[in-house]
Order: C-alpha cells, then structure tokens, then sequence
C-alpha cells in the first residue's frame, strides 16, 4: 500500500474490509487540502480576499439557501458516481473514469509522492486554519510577523501556548506507550475498540 510505514496507533487499518475505502478517503481530502492551500497561498500572495472572507466575497447576492441546495444535489450526484465507480473498480477516478489517469503517470513512485505530499497539504491546512483561529492572521501574515520578531511571535508566546506544550508533550509520549503495549501484550487482542465494552 502506497505510503505505509507501519505507523497506525489507532490501528485502523488492521480491518482489511475497511482498508481500501480509508485509503481512498485519505486520498480524497488530501487532494481536497492541496487544492486548498495551494488557493489560500495564491489569494493571499496576489492580494485577493483571505481565504475566511472569500466565500461570503463570492457569494455576492446570491440567497444562502439556493447555493447550498445545488451545492448538496451536484456534490451529492458526483460523490455517489465516484463511490460506485470506487467500489466497481476499487481505483480512485471522476465520472466514468477509473482510474483517472490523463497524464499517464500512475506508477508506484507516484502514488508514494501523492500520499506523502497530501499528507502535508493536510497538516498545512490545519495549521492554517489553527492559525487564523488563534491569531486572526493569513499565513503569510503570520510568516511577516514571525520573521521579524521569531522569539515574540511563535506558537509558544501564542494565547494556545501553554496547550500546544502540553499536546507536544502528550504526542512524545505517546508512541512510548503505543510501543510498549504491542511489546507486553500477549497478542490476542489485535482489535481496535475505541470503547471498550
């Protein structure tokens, strides 16, 4: 599988049933978060509106309601046609094509690279979300402000500075404890239960 490394603390890939969809899913908003960071870098690297204004920027006079009800029917319509064509082909696609490959770069190499790089574009997406949550700023906004001043603007002088420590210190932590229980354990329990009854 393209971009294992053996590393699933939850183990939710243990489930070969479930495996295949997840690996789609991750797919799927990894090239959704590419897109977006790729978006809310331009916009605001070109000076267009940020990304959190940008929505109510394009709406213009059209009524909330009527938007969201096309946007549910067409969405609706494509997500179902990809699923069925997933589940017919078990390959990623778009409307009758699967897999989606105009360019003809599938290759192992490549689908390696695409999980990698739409891992990142997730993490960058939530970290610029987070940032314009805590701070009300636009990434390169941020950046400005962090290369001018790098021990007064972090994440640690931040008003989640104090949390952020303690989830940097939980997440050190916790592969330790991950570790040590697949060393203890006997085995027979191989199951993730999230809840444990």
């Amino acid at each position: 599988m393209a971009g294992d490394y053996g590393f699933a603390p939850l183990r939710l890939g243990t489930n070969p049933e479930t495996l295949p969809y997840l690996q789609e899913a991750e797919l799927m908003n990894g090239r959704w978060a590419m897109a977006a960071t790729a978006g809310i870098l331009f916009t605001d690297a070109v000076g267009l509106p940020k990304f959190w204004e940008a929505g109510e920027v394009a709406l213009g006079d059209w009524d909330i309601k009527t938007l969201v009800g096309i946007q549910v029917v067409v969405m609706g319509a494509l997500e179902a046609a990809r699923i069925r064509g997933f589940m017919a082909t078990g390959q990623s696609g778009i409307v009758g094509n699967f897999p989606f490959d105009p360019a003809k770069q599938d290759s192992p190499a490549s689908k390696v690279k695409e999980v990698k790089n739409a891992r990142l574009a997730m993490m960058a997406f939530l970290g610029m979300v987070s940032q314009y949550a805590v701070t009300g700023t636009s990434p390169l906004e941020g950046l400005k402000a962090h290369m001018a001043n790098p021990t007064g603007v972090n994440i640690f002088t931040s008003a989640v500075g104090n949390e952020f420590l303690a989830a940097v210190i939980f997440l050190s932590i916790a592969p330790v404890y991950f570790v040590l229980q697949e060393k203890i354990s006997d085995g027979s329990d191989d199951e993730f239960r999230p809840i444990p009854w």
